[in-house]
């Protein structure tokens, strides 16, 4: 269960609070970073809105320049913090088959487009072949699960320039003992 707690305790240990009183906490924009996994199609504004998660104004709305701000002053550290704690609490309650006494876990990645500005074309690259580049430059993800109930466990992320495999191996330290990880290596020649 993801409460206010962890959520608290998350953004204190990552160093981030609220100083003063605003209408959109940080506590609060972590429910809407949670409800832009849900509402995929829609504008950060809109779901903070359809969250109803301001504190209450003078104003029903608020203005997009306190989103962009928050999210901006949450920053990256305490939702890691928050991913983490909640996939470690989750996998542990949760009774998954096993094999031999190990927990099966699998490594598989993806890549993403980005908007294709100044600030993402310099941090992430852009795949090509032999006849032209990529509309949009790419990020690579990958994660690591549990087998039975898709669980991440981890994950890690960088442009798309980066190899898996060396992402992969990023996930080494977040491993959890007694588990045997399955990886599927393509090659294409």
């Amino acid at each position: 269960m993801l409460s206010p707690e962890l959520i608290d305790k998350c953004l204190s240990e990552s160093g981030v609070a609220t100083l003063r009183k605003r209408r959109l906490p940080l506590d609060m924009m972590v429910w809407n970073i949670i409800g832009m996994s849900i509402f995929r199609d829609m504008p950060m504004r809109d779901i903070v809105n359809k969250l109803d998660i301001l504190l209450p104004g003078n104003r029903p709305f608020v203005v997009p320049s306190a989103i962009v701000q928050a999210r901006q002053r949450l920053g990256t550290e305490a939702i890691k913090k928050i991913f983490y704690q909640t996939q470690q609490e989750w996998h542990q309650h949760t009774p998954h088959p096993d094999w031999c006494g190990l927990t099966l876990l699998a490594v598989d990645g993806v890549v993403w487009r980005t908007l294709d500005t100044a600030e993402n074309q310099s941090e992430f690259a852009k795949t090509s072949n032999g006849k032209r580049e990529s509309g949009y430059p790419q990020v690579r993800m990958v994660c690591q699960m549990e087998l039975t109930s898709h669980f991440l466990t981890g994950a890690s992320f960088d442009s798309v320039s980066t190899n898996e495999m060396n992402l992969a191996a990023d996930l080494i330290q977040t491993t959890p003992d007694n588990s045997l990880t399955l990886l599927i290596k393509v090659i294409i020649h």
